[in-house]
Order: C-alpha cells, then sequence, then structure tokens
C-alpha cells in the first residue's frame, strides 16, 4: 500500500480564522507569571547596568 500526501504552502492554505480579541477580557496573571515576569525584568535591568558600566569603563571615566 503506498501512501501519498500532498503538501500545501501556507499561502495557498485556506486562512484561519483569527481570535476577535477585543471580545476578550483581561487575563489574571498566576503568581508564578508574576514572579517570572518581575525576574526577567530584573535580569534586564542587571544586564543594561552591566552594558553601561562596560561602556563607560572603556571610555575611561571611571578614572580606574
Amino acid at each position: 500500500m503506498k501512501r501519498e500526501f500532498q503538501v500545501v504552502h501556507p499561502l495557498d492554505d485556506v486562512r484561519e480564522r483569527k481570535i476577535d480579541m477585543t471580545a476578550l477580557g483581561p487575563m489574571r496573571m498566576t503568581r508564578s507569571v508574576r514572579v517570572s515576569l518581575l525576574s526577567l525584568r530584573a535580569y534586564l535591568l542587571l544586564m543594561l547596568v552591566l552594558v553601561v558600566y562596560h561602556v563607560l569603563e572603556l571610555a575611561g571615566l571611571l578614572g580606574h
């Protein structure tokens, strides 16, 4: 028994129905999501501070 598959390019496929975002209400964040987002924010701020420090160090503005 020979199996045949038909490949359809996404641009040629039937468009899927999208979700109406205006009908959705605000979503509640769980505690773990809130902690994860706050951790990500703290990490990004720390990386930004380290980049600024490194640039100032390379520019010779820190006097080290």
